[in-house]
């Protein structure tokens, strides 16, 4: 029986054996990258429903048997290519899903909730309130009923935070350097207007080798003074030097982070040391678009197409 190696949370796993029934084991694994080259020698595909581990080339040259990678995610930049594109060893992903992806919202959904918990303090509003404090005066919030939110990358997250923000009566504008139709209610502008005029600007593109750093140290330094940065797509989307300077300055107000461009090691990364001693950096731990909802949808797809792949 051929193994399908799983990386990734329990409920991922039980929804992939519930696609895969009898026609081939299911093996779970911790995200460690020495686990992952003991166990990836043995298997026929690898499900990864988790991105915590780089699948390198040197791991690929010893999975003798390999014949796919399925990702339950939209990203794959955590997997070298060159062996896997040698040995024509495909890798899937959710890209490719379109109309499953419409209807997923958790990642969208926290996106709007770190706009939310950087407009009202909210971290350093409950903390002041858990050593005792009880003074609304240090918490003043920034009303969204009339303010500019900027969207780079204007696809379907892009689109629901645009939704979100409509409810809250807000101005829209967006940047997208994928797109030429955009939908109705977002007023495409160029990059720099986007970053000089918006009172919040939020960012949903992949990572790849146009968009590394297309959140550019300058477009930090042009904010509007007090603007609000998320950003919940990848790290290295912005540069993040260029973020720390603008929270350091004040030019910026406040950033709430889904996403490091050192994830997982980010013990030395500057934005998670700034984050320790400042209450207007907010990181959460790339958990996005984990909610148990919709990593059993994600996952029994991609252990749909390991079966098709595969042949089972």
């Amino acid at each position: 029986m051929k193994t399908i190696l799983y990386l990734g949370a329990e409920v991922g796993a039980k929804a992939a054996e519930e696609v895969v029934a009898n026609r081939a084991e299911v093996r779970r694994i911790s995200a460690d990258s020495e686990e992952v080259k003991a166990h990836i020698k043995t298997c026929a595909a690898l499900l990864d429903a988790s991105m915590k581990v780089r699948i390198t080339d040197r791991m690929v040259e010893s999975a003798v048997g390999l014949k796919i990678i399925s990702c339950a995610t939209t990203g794959s930049d955590h997997i070298d290519r060159q062996e896997l594109d040698r040995r024509g060893i495909p890798v899937r992903t959710l890209m490719e899903d379109r109309e499953l992806l419409l209807n997923l919202t958790p990642a969208a959904e926290l996106s709007w909730a770190l706009l939310m918990a950087c407009a009202r303090k909210l971290p350093a509003a409950v903390k002041h309130v858990v050593s005792g404090g009880w003074n609304r005066e240090q918490f003043p919030g920034v009303m969204l009923n009339g303010r500019r939110i900027g969207i780079i990358g204007c696809g379907r997250i892009g689109t629901w935070m645009s939704r979100y923000a409509r409810a809250f009566g807000m101005q829209i504008v967006g940047y997208d350097p994928l797109l030429t139709d955009y939908p109705p209610h977002i007023r495409p502008v160029s990059l720099e207007e986007l970053s000089r005029t918006s009172d919040f600007i939020t960012i949903h593109v992949p990572l790849t080798a146009d968009t590394t750093g297309l959140f550019s140290k300058k477009h930090c330094e042009m904010v509007k003074p007090g603007a609000i940065l998320i950003n919940t797509s990848r790290g290295a989307v912005v540069d993040e030097q260029g973020l720390l300077s603008a929270l350091q300055n004040n030019q910026m107000g406040a950033a709430g982070l889904d996403v490091l461009a050192d994830e997982p090691d980010i013990q030395k990364s500057p934005l998670y040391q700034y984050a320790r001693a400042h209450d207007n950096l907010i990181i959460t731990p790339h958990c996005g678009g984990f909610s148990h909802d919709a990593v059993k949808v994600v996952c029994r797809r991609a252990a749909e197409k390991i079966i098709e792949h595969l042949d089972l």
